[in-house]
């Protein structure tokens, strides 16, 4: 008997809906495995691709380095707090995790930033393993921050995705021991259409068309003139995208 992950991937199309893009089971240790599942999504027509939250898991980033050139990727701040908390001291947790979270509450892309150079020069003097962690992940921890800030929320961290993950967790602990992967698949699969289902029916998008119009702005008007020998007129021709 041997224990196989579940791995799901999600996105938000141009549209702002969500969509579930793939999943697979097998071993999310290793590069390879990642590797093959995401090369998996872009020859089954994934494009475009702007920006992959994920935690910091070294097979997983060179896997995105890989196959999603031009991404920019995102730390989960999440995982990343949990991290920095495993070098500070019990009596001092709360402390250090109120000032990080000071870096996600700036207002501007800049200030978000600069923020990070600030929490690590404060806890600098009594924690300098923590200010070495923010300086190394700032621009890992900051890339949110160049995208719509109605984007923020939703996009700093890979919690989105956790009431997904719970759901196939539920309902594959009713089964247990599954047979072989392709039945752990299938039964995952079940699950992530009905979500996927959901999402494309749902009344709001998961992002607001406003704001994704800034990710994704139309084409320009082009503006065709057609001259005769008596007189000039300017005729607009709308080309779409």
């Amino acid at each position: 008997m041997a224990s196989q992950a579940v791995v799901i991937a999600t996105g938000v199309s141009a549209d702002g809906r969500r969509e579930v893009l793939g999943c697979a089971v097998g071993d999310s240790e290793t590069q390879d495995f990642w590797t093959d599942f995401l090369r998996g999504l872009r020859d089954r027509g994934l494009g475009g691709v702007q920006l992959v939250i994920s935690d910091h898991h070294r097979g997983l980033m060179n896997a995105i380095d890989a196959t999603m050139a031009g991404a920019a990727w995102q730390r989960c701040r999440v995982h990343f707090m949990r991290n920095v908390l495993t070098k500070v001291p019990k009596g001092q947790s709360d402390m250090v995790a109120a000032a990080i979270r000071t870096i996600f509450a700036q207002p501007t892309g800049p200030l978000v930033r600069e923020q990070v150079e600030v929490i690590a020069v404060m806890l600098e003097p009594q924690l300098p393993a923590v200010a070495e962690m923010l300086r190394d992940a700032r621009e890992e921890i900051t890339a949110f921050a160049d995208f719509p800030e109605a984007h923020w929320r939703k996009i700093w961290s890979t919690n989105p995705l956790e009431r997904l993950n719970r759901e196939v967790k539920r309902r594959t602990d009713v089964v247990g021991i599954f047979p072989n992967a392709a039945a752990l698949l299938r039964l995952s699969a079940c699950v992530l259409i009905e979500a996927h289902d959901e999402w494309q029916v749902a009344e709001r998008r998961y992002l607001s068309e406003g704001s994704m119009a800034q990710l994704n702005p139309p084409a320009p008007t082009v503006l065709a003139m057609n001259t005769t020998p008596k007189e000039a007129t300017t005729t607009p021709a709308v080309q779409s995208a």
